[in-house]
């Protein structure tokens, strides 16, 4: 089986241009229209941003951590690349998709790999309405915003506001509240991955909000509809024994 077309692609970093140029010369590279694996350079955001660049694409990211945490990517080695892009495994990972429609009635539609967010605007609490597959579930969450996060997003803001880290397996995505303050007892919610959650702004124009999605956001926001976008799924590759599912897991542990 012949190796497959790798095409690199880096951060702005000093790290991840020297990367590049490093591997640039000991590998054959393809334009990345051509590649079937894209190697990606940089941090965590640079990985996110890489993999909205070409999501509808059926090709693979390996990612090499030439950033701060890397949770995304695996470790920097200039040598063996093809050997283990060849013995990596790959995860497929479903984002969400999301309506936004603003106060003056315009729709934009946001892709999110980590999750899709709804933060107050401004000194004012959010008032938020919560509906599950077209029922409502809380009439009135009163808070600083709202998180619906994908299992591979659960380690991610979604913990920090303290939701659950979901395995990439389990089938679920998070719901969670950022500093609730009514209903004082509801610290969020786990639900199917098909579940279909619409969030209304409660007098959106005293109190505005707005939805983001990893690096993109919409301001001003009155409703919010939010789904599994399973027609996009992702390809990443990862070192065999260093899996996504292994760190999610590993983060419960931290």
């Amino acid at each position: 089986m012949s190796d497959p077309a790798l095409a690199l692609v880096h951060s702005d970093s000093a790290a991840a241009q020297q990367a590049h140029a490093e591997l640039s010369s000991r590998y054959d590279v393809v334009p990345v229209d051509d590649a079937e694996v894209i190697v990606a350079l940089g941090g965590d955001g640079f990985m996110l941003h890489t993999l909205h660049e070409h999501l509808g694409r059926d090709v693979a990211v390996f990612g090499m951590n030439r950033g701060t945490i890397g949770f995304l990517m695996n470790g920097y080695d200039p040598g063996r690349l093809v050997e283990r892009i060849a013995a990596a495994s790959e995860e497929r990972i479903a984002p969400l998709r999301a309506r936004a429609t603003r106060v003056d009635g315009s729709q934009h539609e946001l892709i999110a790999i980590n999750e899709v967010s709804l933060i107050r605007a401004s000194v004012q609490a959010a008032n938020l309405r919560v509906s599950i597959n077209d029922v409502e579930r809380l009439d009135k969450l009163i808070c600083d915003g709202l998180l619906c996060a994908t299992p591979a997003g659960s380690t991610a803001y979604n913990l920090s506001a303290r939701g659950p880290v979901v395995p990439l397996g389990a089938g679920l995505m998070t719901l969670t509240p950022v500093s609730p303050f009514r209903p004082r007892r509801w610290h969020g919610a786990l639900l199917p991955h098909d579940a279909r959650i619409t969030v209304e702004v409660i007098d959106a124009a005293k109190r505005p909000v707005t939805a983001g999605a990893d690096s993109r956001e919409v301001r001003d926001v009155a409703r919010v509809d939010v789904a599994e976008a399973d027609d996009l799924a992702i390809r990443v590759l990862f070192d065999l024994g260093h899996s996504l599912e292994e760190r999610i897991l590993a983060e419960q542990f931290e």
